[in-house]
C-alpha cells in the first residue's frame, strides 16, 4: 500500500498551479516523488511554490506561461521534452474565478471561459501527445481534467449576500463541456495508451468568510466544505498507474453535493 500512488520518475505538468486547489494538486504530485512543473502567468507564486516544494525535498519546475497562447504552450513543450522527453501527468487546472448572474454576463465572457476551458485543455493534449505517448512503455499517462460541481448542477442563488459573488453561467456551462471533452479525448487516446478522465471538486472556497462556509458547509450531505488536501487522494489515483484501467470517467469530490 505505500507504493500504490507511488510517482517516482514520472514527471507532471499542472496548470494553474499557483491557485488553491492547483497548489494542493502539485504538492500531492511532487510528495508523490512526480518532477512538478508548475504552469500559470504569475511568476512569483509559481516560484514561490517551486522553492517550498524543493525545501521539502520534492522536485518542482516553475514555468511561466499563457494556455491561451501557442507560443507559450510551444516554449513549455519543448521545456518538458528538453529535460524529460516524456510526459506522465497532464492536469487541466486553470479557470476563471469570477462572479456574476446570467443578466451581467456578456458574450465575451463566454467565449474567454470557453477559450479557457476547452480550447486551452484541446491545445495542450494535442501539444503533449507525442511526450505522453512517449511513457506508455513504462507507465501509463494519465490526463485529468478539473471540473466542477457547477458543470452538473447549478449554484443557488439563495446561499450568496450578493449577485456578483454567485458562479456565472459560462463557468458552469464550460466546465461541462470539459466532462464532455474529457469522454471525447479518452475515446481518441485510448488506441495510443493515453488515459483521460475528469475530476469534478464540489464546494472548496479559497477565501470564503466564515457566514459563507457554514451557509456553503449546510447544502453539503457530510455538512461541512471541503479541504484543499482532500483532493489530493483522488489526483493521486487518477495519475497514477493504480487507475490504468480507468479512462473517459468522473470522479467527484463533493461531499455529496452533487447527490440530491
Amino acid at each position: 500500500m505505500t507504493t500504490l500512488f507511488d510517482l517516482s520518475g514520472r514527471v507532471a505538468v499542472v496548470t494553474g498551479a499557483a491557485g488553491h486547489l492547483g497548489r494542493s494538486t502539485a504538492e500531492a504530485l511532487a510528495g508523490a516523488g512526480a518532477t512538478v512543473w508548475l504552469v500559470g502567468r504569475q511568476a512569483h507564486r509559481l516560484e514561490e511554490l517551486a522553492e517550498n516544494l524543493t525545501q521539502s525535498g520534492a522536485t518542482a519546475i516553475a514555468q511561466r506561461a499563457d494556455v491561451l497562447e501557442d507560443s507559450d504552450v510551444r516554449s513549455l513543450v519543448d521545456a518538458v521534452a528538453s529535460a524529460s522527453g516524456r510526459l506522465d501527468i497532464l492536469v487541466n487546472n486553470a479557470h476563471i474565478g469570477r462572479g456574476g448572474t446570467l443578466a451581467t454576463s456578456k458574450v465575451a465572457d463566454f467565449a474567454e471561459a470557453a477559450e479557457l476551458a476547452l480550447a486551452a485543455p484541446t491545445r495542450l493534449i494535442n501539444a503533449f501527445r507525442d511526450l505522453l505517448a512517449a511513457a506508455v512503455p513504462t507507465g501509463s499517462p494519465s490526463v485529468i481534467n478539473v471540473t466542477s460541481m457547477y458543470g452538473l448542477v447549478s449554484p443557488d442563488p439563495r446561499l450568496y449576500e450578493r449577485s456578483e459573488q454567485v458562479s456565472p453561467p459560462y463557468y458552469g456551462a464550460v466546465k461541462a463541456g470539459l466532462l464532455q471533452l474529457t469522454r471525447y479525448a479518452a475515446v481518441e487516446l485510448a488506441p495510443l495508451g493515453i488515459r483521460v478522465n475528469s475530476l469534478t471538486p464540489g464546494p472548496f472556497p479559497a477565501s470564503a468568510g466564515p457566514d459563507f462556509e457554514r451557509r456553503l458547509g449546510d447544502r453539503v450531505p457530510l455538512g461541512r466544505v471541503g479541504r484543499a488536501e482532500e483532493i489530493q487522494t483522488a489526483i493521486l489515483f487518477l495519475a497514477s498507474p493504480s487507475s490504468s484501467f480507468v479512462t473517459g470517467s468522473e470522479v467527484r469530490v463533493d461531499g455529496g453535493w452533487t447527490a440530491w
